[in-house]
């Protein structure tokens, strides 16, 4: 019997020491963990903070203590060196919460990234070209981070925090016909309105497939859904449709630029009107569409398709050409308030058989709230990277659309409203049918 005890014991001491240990290196696993915070910009998204947990409480912190180091990576692509691995510079640390929230004391810290434009170890997504197309894609981004003054190693990610992406729901889905299924993002506005407006946004070519997050981060189309563009419609629904492959793509995969119809534009009209009748306060006096490249293209269809139905269109790199829209069509969207943005410098979607031509005719029919803001060159509007001096592709005129910076008529004079100057948000909230 006493052996029997003694047996007993020292399986149990067995059990606790292996439930310790176990604890213990759960404990440790979970202090190895990191998130890491994605923010969008107007180039598209960038790795920008890294939370890290700690095992004791501090109250401050050293930023020359850590390196960062990152590995970028695609199946079945090849990368080039200097865009799949390198070091991350770490320009600011701060005691934080989990969620990257400064603190005065706390059990995480907060390291912040260098960003910019044309560093692409920070990037998270990669324009990846298959089977004749290119689209912006997720790929797998692993980081090591290393505290030189007690070689503590964080390695394995925990979560990400997007901020813009992580107000939207991702899930929506709508089928056509049974043989078109589109995804779709899509945002609810927090307010006691008894109705709100509808803000469509389509993106272009580089963002179809089936993963609704990127339509909104890969060119910062999520800002429609922040506090200030919010502010100026009081909450207005956002939506964001993603189409498979290209929005001007007709049934053999070709571009059509308007010469011929597409295969989308009627299963896109019926998801939209779908998501409306699905969200009965939306003001269905008060829906505006518009979209860049193809999603500009598919913008302008729609309003030509249904010029009753939009109350107003804001279109950045018109891909839709000129020469393919009769007289009659733009004689029937006359009356529609459209503001169109363009560089003169876009080499994709060329001003002189887009833009420039649908803009003259228009206004020659007589239409008397159409706008185009017409810039030289696409540059950095936050000043953080260059500001006028630095110059990004003409054709992302986009970005600025996404930061609601157009403000001005193709003469160079402000867009007006009652006597005063109105960005092309506060004009489009404006619009009613």
């Amino acid at each position: 019997m006493k052996n029997f005890l003694n047996i007993r014991a020292l399986m149990l001491f067995a059990l606790v020491l292996f439930t310790v240990q176990k604890t213990m290196a759960q404990d440790v696993n979970s202090q190895a963990n990191y998130t890491i915070v994605i923010e969008g910009y107007d180039w598209g998204p960038a790795v920008n903070k890294v939370i890290l947990p700690l095992e004791e409480m501090v109250s401050e912190v050293d930023p020359d203590n850590y390196t960062v180091s990152v590995k970028r990576s695609a199946a079945g692509i090849q990368m080039q060196a200097d865009e799949a691995s390198g070091s991350r510079e770490v320009i600011y640390a701060y005691v934080s919460d989990e969620k990257g929230e400064r603190v005065e004391e706390g059990k995480h810290i907060t390291l912040t990234l260098f960003v910019s434009p044309d560093y692409v170890l920070g990037s998270p997504i990669k324009y990846i070209r298959q089977n004749n197309r290119g689209s912006n894609k997720w790929i797998d981004y692993e980081m090591t981070i290393t505290n030189s003054s007690n070689n503590k190693v964080w390695n394995k990610e925990k979560g990400r925090i997007r901020p813009g992406i992580d107000a939207f729901d991702l899930s929506g889905s709508y089928s056509y016909n049974d043989k078109l299924t589109m995804s779709y993002a899509s945002f609810t506005p927090n307010t006691t309105r008894e109705k709100s407006p509808l803000i469509i946004w389509l993106h272009g070519g580089g963002e179809g497939g089936t993963d609704p997050s990127i339509p909104i981060i890969a060119n910062k189309a999520a800002n429609y859904a922040s506090e200030e563009i919010q502010s100026f419609f009081g909450g207005a629904y956002v939506l964001a449709p993603q189409c498979p492959s290209a929005w001007m793509h007709n049934a053999e995969g070709i571009s059509t630029h308007g010469r011929e119809n597409d295969i989308y534009n009627e299963g896109l009209m019926a998801l939209i009107n779908d998501y409306v009748i699905s969200n009965p306060k939306i003001d269905t006096d008060r829906i505006y569409v518009g979209g860049c490249s193809n999603g500009g293209y598919m913008a302008l269809k729609l309003i030509l398709l249904y010029p009753d139905y939009f109350a107003a269109g804001y279109i950045s790199a018109l891909a839709y050409q000129s020469e393919y829209i009769t007289e009659e069509q733009i004689n029937s969207i006359k009356n529609v308030p459209i503001w169109f943005i363009h560089s003169a410098d876009d080499q994709t979607t060329i001003a002189q058989k887009t833009v420039l031509p649908v803009y003259k005719r228009l206004i020659d029919s007589g239409a008397k709230d159409t706008h185009l803001s017409y810039y030289k060159n696409v540059t950095d509007i936050t000043g953080f990277f260059g500001g006028d001096d630095y110059r990004y592709n003409g054709h992302w005129s986009w970005i600025y659309s996404h930061a609601n910076d157009a403000n001005f008529d193709f003469n160079g004079n402000p867009v007006m409203i009652d006597g005063r100057p109105v960005s092309l948000m506060e004009w489009m909230s404006a619009q009613k049918n």
